[in-house]
């Protein structure tokens, strides 16, 4: 599984024209899925997202996590993290898993957040989204979890 997290003051997921999620301050996720991955790697993945400290201390330090500033999570499902451009001008996306393993694994990274006491909001897999956030920092990571 591969993830790029944003710190957001904001974000919302639109879809053909009505707001499917939204949430104030905390972590814009997009997160793709390849062929290997498995319910372990969405765990092992939530229970990093759940415990990063990226948010401003007294001192203005990155030294707060989501629980400690009230934070929620954006996750929208983005095949084109395994898109391959090494070759030609057009991505290739075989690196990316099918609807039919990559939406249980999805799921299953979804229900592993809301375990570990967050607010989640999601956008819908598979549709046309239009994603607006305000990156706050800018902070952004890529996290990447590959099955053993």
């Amino acid at each position: 599984m591969r993830i790029v997290l944003q710190r957001v003051s904001r974000a919302s997921v639109t879809i053909g024209g009505r707001t499917a999620g939204a949430i104030g301050q905390g972590f814009c996720l997009l997160v793709g899925v390849t062929h290997t991955d498995s319910t372990a790697e969405a765990e092992w993945l939530a229970e990093k997202v759940s415990g990063l400290r990226l948010f401003a201390d007294a001192e203005g330090k990155m030294n707060l996590g989501l629980a400690e500033v009230g934070g929620a999570v954006l996750v929208i499902s983005q095949f084109t993290l395994y898109g391959d451009v090494t070759r030609g001008r057009r991505p290739s996306f075989v690196d990316a898993a099918p609807p039919a393993h990559a939406i249980p694994v999805y799921e299953a990274f979804i229900a592993a957040l809301r375990r570990r006491g967050l607010a989640v909001a999601t956008g819908e897999f598979g549709a046309m989204m239009a994603v607006d956030l305000l990156n706050d920092g800018p902070v952004t990571l890529i996290l990447e979890r590959a099955a053993p």
